[in-house]
């Protein structure tokens, strides 16, 4: 199986909620490695461009004022098939479709009355968007592999 990286957001939500360190819990619950994560307070501007693919979409600006609303957890995570690995402990977009035990089923608000889904979290969707975000976030001054080395 391919060491791969991929990149986890913990929306403003859950870093309001302090529920972080039970989402990292699952994460490495996984067998996926935080090798990189900084706090931080998103930009207008970054997260436009972050989230551009959407921009013509009906939520894309309820969607930015959310991600700009608080702090948020960025993290890049390594490990094998870690895009595939953390879409499945992630779970559906939707929190009430989430499989049982997946960090937006345990932890997403579903709002009905919301345009925005606060679903506690972000993931990649592929491997190439994942080397997108992550260079998006961090340089590579910022990021420790550990890539090749025995647990």
């Amino acid at each position: 199986m391919a060491i791969e990286q991929t990149l986890a957001v913990i929306k403003p939500d859950a870093v309001m909620r302090d529920i972080i360190g039970a989402i990292c819990t699952l994460i490495e619950t996984a067998s996926l490695r935080i090798i990189a994560s900084k706090m931080l307070q998103m930009q207008r501007s970054d997260a436009e461009q972050f989230y551009a693919t959407h921009r013509e979409r009906g939520f894309f600006q309820p969607l930015i004022e959310y991600m700009i609303s608080g702090p948020i957890l960025v993290m890049v995570l390594e490990g094998e098939n870690a895009v595939d690995r953390y879409r499945r402990v992630l779970g559906a977009t939707h929190p009430e479709r989430a499989a049982q035990g997946t960090i937006r089923q345990l932890y997403g608000i579903h709002d009905p009355d919301s345009r925005v889904l606060r679903n506690a979290a972000h993931g990649s969707d592929n491997r190439t968007t994942a080397q997108w975000e992550i260079n998006f976030f961090f340089s590579e001054q910022e990021l420790f592999p550990r890539t090749g080395h025995d647990d």
